[in-house]
């Protein structure tokens, strides 16, 4: 049986073949307008803990979230919260997402905007400039090492960060020598859904000094997020509990604490 990676990457693999015979690359490319990115990389090196939170309706493990949620309503709390980045999931199948959701934050917000997708080809790289986004995710589970090099030399070139995924060391150490910037490190194994919260925590003292290290997954409690703080970490990433939310601004304000408070 095949884990639910697996799944996602072969139903992302003909997802994307079919946008590409619809609208081949070359077409996609000459629709990008030059623009100014906006400084992901910069905006997780702020004083104290940053926050990307995310845009998202449902996840595999836990159904819908939020389905009627509006991007522009939640992306403009994130943003007048303080939170220093905005993800927005665009997987269709099992998140609920598309590249609409991340146009639309382009258009509603001025946080620097992640792709976070299941990236696998250029195609998705150039969708992802076309469509808004700052940075883009790469998984290190989903690609081979050269892979994994090549799609970040593509981003690159597009004027994109990338935030590369890991949940275990040899997928650090794979980032690592890929050159990664900046990693992420996910509580949550893609391949059984699993969140072990201390994932994060031990893996952070691998990461070469320099590097930008961003918890992802179980954080919920302004404690949390204090104890990752404390530890070095440099951002977090957080989207179930934001969109469960009434009240997302609180809940930013709340993770965050009156250091990053608007009020």
């Amino acid at each position: 049986m095949s884990t639910f990676l697996e799944q996602v990457i072969e139903r992302t693999r003909t997802d994307v073949d079919a946008r590409a015979r619809a609208v081949p690359i070359e077409v996609l490319e000459a629709r990008i307008e030059p623009r100014r990115s906006r400084p992901f990389s910069e905006a997780l090196i702020a004083e104290g803990i940053s926050l990307i939170a995310e845009m998202k309706r449902a996840s595999p493990s836990k159904g819908p979230i939020r389905p009627d949620a509006t991007v522009s309503e939640i992306v403009r709390a994130y943003e007048a919260a303080g939170a220093s980045a905005c993800s927005v999931l665009t997987e269709g199948a099992w998140f609920g997402g598309s590249l609409d959701d991340l146009i639309e934050a382009r258009a509603a917000c001025a946080l620097p905007l992640l792709r976070k997708d299941f990236i696998v080809t250029k195609y998705q790289i150039v969708e992802a400039r076309a469509a808004g986004a700052d940075a883009v995710l790469l998984i290190v589970a989903a690609l081979s090492p050269d892979r994994l090099v090549e799609l970040q030399e593509i981003a690159a070139a597009a004027g994109l960060d990338c935030l590369v995924e890991v949940h275990d060391e040899d997928e650090m150490e794979i980032a690592i020598e890929a050159g990664a910037e900046i990693i992420g490190v996910n509580n949550r194994n893609l391949h059984t859904l699993e969140v072990d919260p201390e994932t994060a925590l031990r893996l952070l003292p691998d990461a070469p000094a320099g590097t930008i290290v961003v918890a992802e997954s179980g954080i919920t409690s302004r404690a949390d997020v204090e104890r990752l703080e404390v530890a070095g970490v440099d951002a977090i990433l957080v989207g179930e509990m934001l969109m469960r939310s009434d009240d997302t601004g609180a809940s930013v304000r709340a993770l965050l604490g009156s250091a990053r408070s608007s009020d």
